[in-house]
């Protein structure tokens, strides 16, 4: 599938021709596809499949060896490329909840803020205590990360990504540490952001969800894009992969 940029407004992410190998393992094969202002994109597909690495690939965190990648004006393909600036733009958050020990709920939000954005100590104390709410944790500010369930520090995560106030939010299977009560969550707080407008991508196990809450669905076999389309098309694939992988509940 070819991107396309004849839409009045470029795309906030553009995925051309992209391959990526680590030795002789070719991870992406070819990987194009575009994501629009206020999108939700949820890139499913087998463990293996090259979704993880074409996420990674958008935040600047691997480098492709051809191709090219754009989000939010950033040409992520360019060896020039002002990582700061796309931080700045991007938040990810991972399986792994990332957070500092060693800080409070509320110190592990500030400090990107203050560190990055060189707000003051009461201006990150006030948009810590507003993305917190956001995620339904205000009242956990002053506790540490172990004091928390993991469905709570996975929600501490996304806050901590939503107060550098990024134009794009990737997730990298958040939910597949978590049991079903905890996942259920995280989800019900990412919905809140696709209702918001937050242009979202990603990578996920949650077929629900996808179904429900993304515009765009991506399926991804053996390192290519093989089928794209609203989440209807999980109800109806058109290809023997994606009908496989539907079929064995994944």
């Amino acid at each position: 599938m070819s991107s396309t940029l004849s839409s009045p407004l470029s795309p906030v992410v553009s995925l051309s021709n992209v391959h990526k190998s680590f030795g002789a393992l070719k991870v992406l094969d070819g990987v194009s596809f575009d994501v629009g202002v206020g999108e939700v994109a949820a890139i499913i597909g087998q463990s293996g499949s090259g979704k993880s690495t074409a996420l990674r690939c958008i935040n600047a965190l691997e480098t492709i060896q051809q191709g090219t990648i754009q989000v939010c004006g950033h040409a992520i393909h360019d060896p020039a490329l002002d990582r700061r600036a796309l931080r700045r733009d991007v938040g990810i958050v991972f399986q792994s909840y990332n957070l500092f020990p060693h800080l409070t709920v509320e110190q592990n939000i500030m400090l990107a803020p203050t560190c990055v954005k060189a707000l003051s100590k009461g201006e990150a104390r006030d948009l810590a205590r507003e993305v917190l709410s956001h995620v339904g944790l205000e009242a956990k500010a002053d506790q540490y990360p172990e004091q928390l369930s993991g469905g709570q520090q996975q929600r501490v995560a996304i806050a901590r990504s939503l107060a550098m106030r990024p134009k794009l939010m990737l997730f990298d299977e958040v939910t597949s540490a978590l049991d079903p009560q905890l996942t259920g969550e995280v989800l019900k707080v990412m919905e809140t952001l696709a209702r918001e407008g937050m242009t979202m991508i990603l990578v996920t196990h949650e077929m629900a969800f996808a179904r429900k809450v993304a515009s765009k669905v991506v399926y991804m076999h053996q390192g290519r894009v093989w089928e794209t389309g609203t989440g209807a098309m999980l109800d109806d694939p058109q290809t023997p992969e994606l009908r496989a992988f539907i079929g064995n509940g994944l």
